[in-house]
């Protein structure tokens, strides 16, 4: 930064002669040039420099010392809004109305007595001005009485951490299910996703960031199969610097109540830095209050996504409104709602924060890094993570049960082979159908390699009658078939002779007895008034149960 003399650099006479003035300094000099060497002579001594700041109002100390932890300097923006703006004078307004005498801000104490200056920088994330202390006065007031390492909100109460909602490695086995389903180009609506504990939109871009789905949302095989047969605690390591280190992932255009238009672009990798830093300054093991932590990152960090203050350009609205949320006065709703996005969402998902609530189905009020949090932040794989050792249940009916301790990869081969039944926390159910296996056929899969993946994985050998159609399926194809028809049952064969002989004879099916016929699909009114044309009034007509096609074990 800029030292004192390159800060007073610049300043007419008349403002050297109010800075003096605070400190106590008799100016007589001609002109700036001659009067600065003589001011910085008098300023710049420890004991001068020491009293000074000790003179300060408590709102001028504080202004200092937050400029201080932060290195010395903080952009401007921030620090105006904490800590007011300078007004701008003209010299002859200035010297008349003599705001150091009558300041608005502790900002304005401060610019009076050159405590600090005011300079534009070129610094990441983009260039734009700087509060800041100069250098050679750094030195002098740099103690420990002025350091004010921020806390960032307090400790939740034992009240507010009563139900405890831990951190859990579940969304390996929800990107394995969307995988698999990608992969089949299944529907959403298939996936039963509002019992996952992560939004499908988010697991989505998450997959797309770690390059296990294309840019059409289609598995690449040689990257999903490698992330497939991981370790559980390695693929929750990798999903979990995915997230860290990707300027894909755009954390703020996740958020679920809000639209973002117009062509303005934020920097999620920076604003994601800028958050873990922020929750570094936490102790360990502690219970953190949510609420108070946003609340102390609004004051005293408050630029973390924005480094340039500026809350008027990004054009954001609320889901349900059109109305824009400009200014800093709309924090809260985009700031605060993505701080408590990452930390209930993204980090809880991925394993760092375990969550806590006054009680169950109450909204979360504590947080606090989990059991796995030291490992991941730092690359390493966790411990303590369960393995994939578990078999699958298989059935006589072609039903099958697998847990989420199955190795992934084998549930995603199992997966393609059959009909998604049911999804709970412990247990994945599938179907074997002839439908599902032509769909796995049709995608080049053999159901001689689904009948090998069960023989090799079963929690019990294969039952005999099942191995023996899927042998069959494979040779000939479904050889049973289920499906919905309308009957037409009649009193006696000449009712049906006669039908025969009228315009509605081709609307005739299979004859199943002399009495009754199949119906073809919409033609049940065209036979009813037929009947009735003939003289035989009837609403008679049978709907058989629906039902999936079964595999047929037939001989």
């Amino acid at each position: 930064m800029p030292d004192l003399e390159h800060t007073l650099q610049g300043h007419d006479l008349g403002f050297l002669k109010i800075v003096a003035e605070a400190w106590g300094v008799d100016l007589t000099a001609p002109d700036a040039p001659t009067a600065l060497p003589i001011l910085l002579e008098a300023i710049l001594k420890r004991q001068t420099v020491i009293e000074m700041v000790e003179s300060l109002p408590e709102s001028a100390q504080k202004a200092l010392a937050a400029l201080l932890e932060s290195a010395g300097k903080m952009p401007w923006a921030q620090f105006a809004r904490r800590f007011g703006d300078v007004r701008v004078f003209g010299a002859a307004k200035r010297d008349r109305e003599r705001p150091d005498l009558k300041p608005v801000s502790p900002a304005e104490i401060l610019w009076y007595r050159a405590l600090i200056g005011k300079v534009f920088l070129d610094l990441p994330p983009e260039p734009q001005e700087y509060a800041y202390i100069p250098d050679d006065l750094i030195k002098f007031i740099g103690l420990p009485s002025f350091s004010m390492k921020p806390q960032f909100g307090r400790p939740a109460t034992p009240g507010e951490a009563a139900h405890i909602l831990p951190a859990s490695d579940r969304i390996l086995d929800h990107a394995t299910t969307l995988l698999a389903a990608r992969r089949m180009r299944l529907p959403d609506a298939e996936l039963k996703t509002e019992r996952w504990s992560v939004p499908l939109p988010v697991l989505e871009q998450l997959l797309l960031a770690a390059g296990l789905l294309d840019g059409n949302g289609f598995p690449i095989p040689e990257n999903s199969r490698t992330f497939l047969k991981l370790p559980r605690n390695a693929a929750l390591n990798f999903l979990a610097q995915t997230w860290l280190n990707s300027s894909i992932f755009n954390d703020l255009r996740l958020l679920p109540d809000l639209k973002f238009e117009g062509e303005w672009q934020n920097n999620p990798l920076v604003t994601r830095q800028a958050v873990m830093t922020l929750l570094s300054h936490l102790p360990e093991q502690t219970w953190w209050n949510l609420a108070a932590f946003i609340a102390a990152v609004k004051e005293s960090q408050p630029d973390f996504q924005r480094t340039a203050g500026d809350y008027d350009t990004w054009f954001i609205r609320r889901a349900d409104s059109d109305t824009y949320l400009r200014g800093f006065a709309c924090w809260d709703e985009v700031e605060g709602a993505l701080l408590r996005f990452i930390i209930t969402g993204i980090l809880h998902w991925l394993g760092f924060i375990d969550l806590a609530a006054p009680e169950d189905s109450a909204p979360v009020t504590a947080f606090r890094f989990s059991r796995w949090s030291e490992a991941l932040w730092h690359g390493s794989n966790p411990v303590g993570i369960a393995e994939e050792n578990q078999p699958i249940k298989v059935f006589s009916n072609g039903r099958l049960i697998l847990s989420p301790l199955t190795p992934r990869w084998l549930r995603y081969q199992i997966a393609r082979f059959c009909l998604w039944e049911e999804e709970t926390e412990r247990e994945y159910h599938y179907r074997i159908t002839p439908a599902s296996l032509q769909r796995a056929q049709q995608q080049g899969l053999r159901t001689s390699d689904l009948l090998k993946l069960l023989q090799r994985n079963s929690a019990a050998p294969l039952p005999p009658m099942l191995t023996q159609a899927l042998e069959r399926w494979e040779k000939f194809g479904a050889q049973a078939h289920l499906e919905q028809v309308s009957l037409l049952r009649v009193t006696s064969p000449e009712i049906l002779t006669a039908l025969r002989k009228t315009r509605a004879a081709r609307f005739l099916g299979e004859a199943l007895n002399p009495t009754t016929v199949v119906i073809k699909p919409g033609a049940t009114q065209i036979i009813r008034d037929t009947l009735v044309e003939i003289g035989y009034i009837t609403d008679a007509q049978i709907t058989l149960p629906s039902s999936n096609d079964v595999l047929s074990s037939a001989p």
